[in-house]
């Protein structure tokens, strides 16, 4: 994952997660998915429900689910939907929806 995430995300990229404030930057991102990743106890499964593509304006659509267990023992299916806006090869801007149930 982290590798995906040095590849293709731009310096700038600007994401947005549910309600939380907007993090400015691929350090800060990259901070956001450690910490998320040290929270995490033990990951069941996961995969790509669908993807689309907007080429001419640069976008795509990316729903996927991931079940995990954190550390707390609380063990959760995580859904959700990430819109990316690209330049050339990177991320510039992504958005994601989600839910979690028990």
């Amino acid at each position: 994952m982290m590798e995906a995430f040095e590849q293709f995300y731009h310096n700038d990229v600007v994401v947005v997660d549910g309600t939380e404030p907007a993090r400015e930057g691929k350090d800060a991102q990259r901070k956001a998915i450690e910490e998320w990743g040290n929270m995490v106890q033990e990951m069941h499964g996961g995969g790509v429900n669908s993807i689309t593509s907007d080429e001419a304006n640069g976008i795509t659509t990316v729903e996927s689910w991931t079940e995990i267990t954190f550390k707390d023992g609380n063990r959760m299916k995580f859904e959700e939907v990430g819109v990316q806006r690209w330049e050339g090869d990177q991320i510039v801007h992504e958005r994601f929806y989600h839910s979690m149930t028990e």
